[in-house]
């Protein structure tokens, strides 16, 4: 069957020659039992490509079964992949099976490959090796005859650099890879895109079609997408369902675009490589903050040597920070930016100092600094917990339960 003919089959919209590539790909790998690492980012339609394989592969008659990894708490995962016995963990009222049992002679598909924990890790990594497992609870070891397919949006090297991917298993996986292009570098393909779906939602939603005019679709090509596909299907269907005019102009598209992707500028860093950014930026505010109660703390050891004797000497740090913070021509100590009420050295409380103290080390909480972020990661993407566990560089599951465990709301 050729390339043409696939897209009719699965519905896939584009003519990029890597698009075209990767779907040469999947055939070519299909009637093999190797494993498939199918890489992209989140919304370029990874999901379709094990389909792909399945279909044309000698397990098609079998179970098809896709998993999401990322969807699946930690705490369930290794039941829900490999099964448990009755009684394994409370709330096991049952022997269940898991999908790699389900899945027997049939095709698995594991999505978010990279958000699975290290124990599961382990065990995954066995039933590829040896076709094996063992249900949570039990000794009893089951063979499985599975092929697995497995995709992610996390940079799987980086991942292994900072100990949260195993390498053997990447390995194991990364048989063959499967690479799927964003959407921003199938600008040929975005207004084909548009055009599928607008008449997908006319006819679901029983209207006249929108289309573009000439500025629009210039717009729509220069914008960076970082949703990808599934973001133009939901803008598409956002404008199909509010516009009455069912010509879009440049200015009307624009008001669906969030502002801060506008613009089609270069791809400077990968999201891994944004999450360590933002994560560097945060080990310098903390290293900021704790410079600046240093320096207090070595002002306030200078406000007591000078009440003990007020003729010892200012010197080098110790002079710099007076300046930096006071106006001292007088003798009196008035703050830069506090009018002209004088504190003089003889009406300093050394217990008023000690309060101080506590205070700075209390605002400097790492707990109350970590709420703080989260929150702003928050406001900034309008409470969805997908991007603002990226933006901290953490997984969804890991935001929640920080969310739960600080009682953050919103």
């Amino acid at each position: 069957m050729d390339v043409q003919a696939i897209k009719q089959r699965f519905e896939i919209v584009g003519n990029t020659a890597g698009l075209n590539r990767a779907i040469e790909v999947a055939v070519q790998v299909a009637p093999t039992d190797l494993s498939v690492l199918v890489t992209g980012e989140s919304g370029v339609g990874k999901e379709i490509f094990p389909q792909i394989i399945h279909q044309f592969s000698s397990r098609k008659h079998g179970k098809y079964i896709a998993v999401n990894c990322g969807a699946i708490p930690e705490g369930t995962i290794d039941s829900e992949l490999f099964g448990h016995e009755k009684g394994a963990f409370t709330g096991a009222l049952a022997d269940r099976k898991g999908y790699f049992q389900e899945a027997d002679g049939g095709t698995i598909f594991l999505d978010e490959i990279g958000e699975l924990p290290l124990s599961t890790q382990a065990r995954l990594l066995r039933v590829l090796e040896t076709g094996e497992f063992i249900k949570v609870g039990s000794s009893q070891v089951i063979k499985t005859n599975v092929r697995v397919i497995a995709a992610t949006n996390v940079n799987l090297p980086t991942a292994i650099d900072e100990g949260k991917f195993r390498e053997d298993l990447y390995y194991r996986l990364n048989t063959l890879p499967i690479a799927v292009m964003p959407l921003r570098e199938r600008t040929d393909d975005i207004n084909l895109l548009f055009r599928k779906f607008a008449r997908d939602f006319a006819e679901k939603y029983r209207m006249p079609p929108v289309r573009l005019t000439d500025e629009a679709r210039s717009v729509l090509v220069n914008y960076r997408w970082p949703g990808n596909i599934r973001q133009l299907k939901n803008i598409t269907e956002q404008i199909s369902i509010i516009e009455k005019e069912r010509e879009i102009t440049g200015d009307v598209l624009r008001n669906y675009l969030p502002s801060n992707a506008s613009k089609n500028l270069p791809a400077v860093f990968s999201s891994t490589e944004e999450n360590k950014s933002f994560a560097n930026e945060r080990e310098i505010l903390y290293k900021v903050l704790f410079d600046m109660k240093n320096d207090m703390t070595d002002l306030k050891k200078l406000v007591l040597d000078l009440m003990e004797n007020r003729e010892s000497p200012i010197s080098g740090d110790h002079a710099q920070i007076i300046r930096n913070l006071y106006n001292t021509d007088d003798g009196s100590f008035v703050p830069k930016d506090k009018g002209q009420n004088p504190i003089h050295i003889t009406e300093v409380d050394k217990e008023n100092i000690q309060d101080t103290e506590e205070f700075v080390e209390e605002s400097l909480s790492l707990a109350d600094k970590e709420i703080e972020l989260i929150k702003k990661a928050l406001d900034k993407h309008r409470g969805k917990r997908k991007y603002a566990a990226q933006e901290l560089g953490i997984s969804e599951r890991t935001l929640y339960r920080k969310i739960k465990e600080y009682e953050i709301k919103g």
